[in-house]
């Protein structure tokens, strides 16, 4: 085990031997440390946190503290985070507010500078949050999407898998898989490179592209356009984004209206 002198750490954390613990960084409480996960300087990993294997926690990162959440009155909550994840300088991963709650995180996920992880949030594997990223309380973030830099979501917001949110948007709906969303919760493509990226074939691209279509680009009614893609032969891919959908209770995002389409939706 390799845990700098400067480092202090809570007797009730349990560190494992292959471990390293950099400088100044401070673990206070029943923190558990997996193999071969290393620490930066002034990293702090606080309250009923586990911490899997082969993480990479940079400096100034905070896990585990306690939620930003006025209804939290000190019960023991919960912080998971999986392996092989990478927490760059100053992001903050809050653990859950009611008593046993706990929020999730991933494997091989990838948060950037100032990335905030809300209360209570589930965020999959290979998800990347971009610098200033933000995810209140409770929402939800399946594998491969991508959330780009400053961008915001709303409580119990979900992010459907392979997703990608453009910078500096914003969203209090729910966002489709295999969808880019941007401005606020506007849908107006697939995410076509990181379909290909993620080994989709171009069969499978093009039958979510015409889900997509007939979804979000014909300004018809959500529940006439489900209905009419339903009654169509689906891939499991399309079935996907149509049981996203179907389960959605705060809504999904908006297609593109015609009168404010921009020249990059050619």
């Amino acid at each position: 085990m390799s845990i700098h002198p400067t480092a202090i750490i809570d007797p009730r954390a349990a560190i494992d031997a292959t471990a390293e613990i950099g400088p100044y960084v401070v673990i206070d409480g029943p923190v558990r440390v997996g193999a071969r996960t290393r620490v930066h300087a002034h990293a702090v990993l606080t309250g009923w946190t586990e911490i899997g294997t082969d993480n990479l926690v940079h400096a100034h990162a905070t896990l585990g503290d306690a939620p930003q959440d006025l209804a939290y009155d000190g019960a023991e909550s919960y912080l998971r985070l999986g392996n092989r994840n990478t927490i760059r300088e100053y992001a903050q991963i809050h653990r859950g507010t009611e008593a046993g709650s706990a929020t999730v995180v991933g494997d091989d996920n990838y948060l950037m500078t100032s990335a905030h992880v809300g209360h209570n949030c589930h965020v999959g594997s290979r998800v990347i949050l971009a610098g200033g990223a933000l995810l209140a309380g409770h929402v939800e973030v399946e594998d491969d999407a991508f959330v780009s830099g400053n961008c915001v979501v709303h409580q119990f917001v979900r992010v459907g898998r392979l997703a990608l949110m453009r910078g500096l948007s914003r969203t209090s709906r729910d966002v489709p898989p295999f969808c880019i969303m941007d401005g606020t919760h506007t849908v107006r493509a697939i995410n076509r490179v990181g379909l290909r990226r993620a080994g989709f074939t171009a069969a499978q691209i093009r039958s979510v592209q015409a889900a997509f279509v007939t979804l979000f680009r014909r300004g018809r009614n959500l529940r006439m356009a489900l209905a009419e893609v339903e009654a169509t032969a689906r891939t499991p891919e399309v079935q996907y984004l149509i049981d996203f959908i179907r389960a959605s209770k705060r809504g999904v995002c908006f297609g593109l209206r015609q009168d404010v389409r921009s020249d990059d939706d050619a």
